[in-house]
């Protein structure tokens, strides 16, 4: 995956979510994607990747919440690249994404891609995730 606005250039590996629960990939300069969605490029549903954040730096989506509408975001598959354009970015407290997840997540409506990270770094842990949209352009 490639993010110009955050001069990221990151492999992207398929992740499950045992429990509910998405974690990336233990590489933070490796992207996950869940398998269990849609795939990047699918006409229908959400192709979720994930990635970290290091409040020290190194993290692949150390600075998603940055990214703004109208930036790009291009996937490599084998099928080629696949192009979209950001649409939206939200930074979630913890609880209120657990409650939105079914909404955010979706696997009906229109292909997209939602990246989601950690953010909002108290010194201890984090308390939001920012997560942005992003249709094929």
């Amino acid at each position: 995956m490639v993010v110009p606005p955050l001069h990221v250039r990151a492999p992207v590996v398929p992740i499950t979510a045992p429990g509910g629960v998405l974690l990336p990939p233990g590489d933070p300069t490796t992207l996950g994607w869940w398998r269990e969605g849609a795939v990047p490029g699918a006409k229908h549903g959400g192709a979720l990747v994930t990635g970290h954040t290091v409040h020290t730096g190194g993290g692949a989506f150390d600075h998603l919440d940055s990214l703004r509408d109208g930036d790009a975001v291009v996937v490599r598959t084998r099928e080629g690249r696949i192009r979209y354009t950001v649409t939206g970015v939200t930074v979630y407290r913890k609880a209120r994404l657990a409650s939105d997840a079914a909404r955010v997540f979706a696997q009906s409506g229109p292909g997209r891609l939602v990246l989601v990270t950690c953010d909002d770094w108290n010194g201890t842990t984090y308390l939001s995730n920012a997560v942005v949209f992003a249709d094929p352009a």
